[in-house]
């Protein structure tokens, strides 16, 4: 992974990304993909199933093929800026991305993982396939279970991308009777990791991260089960969290909310306030232990 220079004009892209748990007898596992290495968004980092919202996600009439009418799915997003068209569109994003990734289907009715046809993820249009079923009536998506954790909104100098999102963080914890796989087309390898393990192998450099992960999966390793991570998200207001990059000593250092570099003086989060581009990747100041202070 190196270093972004580019100061990107455009606006952050709205995007959604789902966080799968499950439980191991060492402690909550979390579902990982590897982007493709030719991809413009962190190509082979490894990052949770998820992508920007399409147009389609946010048609009229989705809602209809929902748990959760529009305006409850507002209401749990907690944002009071956002039209709830929109929170509608991001949550069925997040729910198309996770099945297109990462076979995944949260659905009140969904068939076994053995039974479900493949999605045809080259079709012309972007998640063609999943709307097609969606609107035919074959799906009818579980909302509520996937619960908003988080909002990553990319600085406004990226430091890994040349592209900026604004990206809902959703949790969930694995459905029964259905298997996670990459794609093999947007993802070519995954791995069900506990989140200490995930950034050990970081630290080792046998894989990349980058720091919405690396802060993620930090304030994942604080729990003992999927359960009670899902009910901490539950019981919170999802933090909105947009990192603040500048250049200190010749390091690029990112800064996160409650550091006194940070517009925002209370913490979102636990784990590190800083994160600092050392050795070829972002590194907390005291070491990797750092990241479970």
């Amino acid at each position: 992974m190196e270093l972004n220079t580019e100061i990107p004009t455009a606006p952050p892209r709205d995007a959604a990304t789902v966080v799968i748990l499950r439980d191991s007898a060492q402690g909550p596992e979390v579902f990982l993909v590897k982007r493709h290495g030719m991809s413009d968004v962190l190509g082979g980092a490894y990052v949770f199933p998820g992508g920007k919202m399409d147009a389609a996600d946010g048609a009229p009439g989705h809602h209809a093929f929902l748990d959760q009418s529009p305006e409850q799915l507002h209401a749990a997003l907690g944002e009071p800026e956002t039209a709830p068209a929109t929170a509608c569109g991001l949550f069925i994003a997040a729910l198309r991305e996770t099945y297109e990734e990462a076979g995944v289907l949260f659905a009140q009715s969904a068939p076994s993982a053995k039974n479900l046809a493949p999605l045809e993820v080259a079709a012309t249009a972007p998640g063609s396939d999943f709307h097609h079923r969606l609107e035919s009536g074959a799906l009818r998506l579980q909302t509520l279970a996937v619960h908003p954790w988080s909002r990553w909104i990319t600085p406004r100098m990226p430091s890994v991308m040349n592209k900026r999102f604004d990206t809902r963080f959703f949790i969930s914890v694995m459905p029964a009777g259905q298997n996670a796989a990459h794609d093999d087309f947007e993802a070519t390898e995954s791995a069900w990791l506990r989140p200490r393990v995930a950034l050990e192998q970081y630290w080792n450099r046998e894989i990349e991260l980058a720091p919405p992960q690396i802060m993620s999966l930090a304030h994942l390793s604080r729990y003992q089960s999927a359960t009670q991570a899902l009910e901490a998200a539950r019981a919170a207001a999802p933090p909105v969290i947009m990192p603040e990059a500048f250049h200190e000593n010749d390091e690029r250092v990112i800064c996160y909310p409650g550091h006194p570099r940070h517009p925002v003086p209370h913490r979102a989060m636990p784990g590190p306030l800083q994160l600092f581009w050392r050795n070829k990747r972002f590194e907390p100041e005291g070491g990797f232990e750092a990241l479970f202070a």
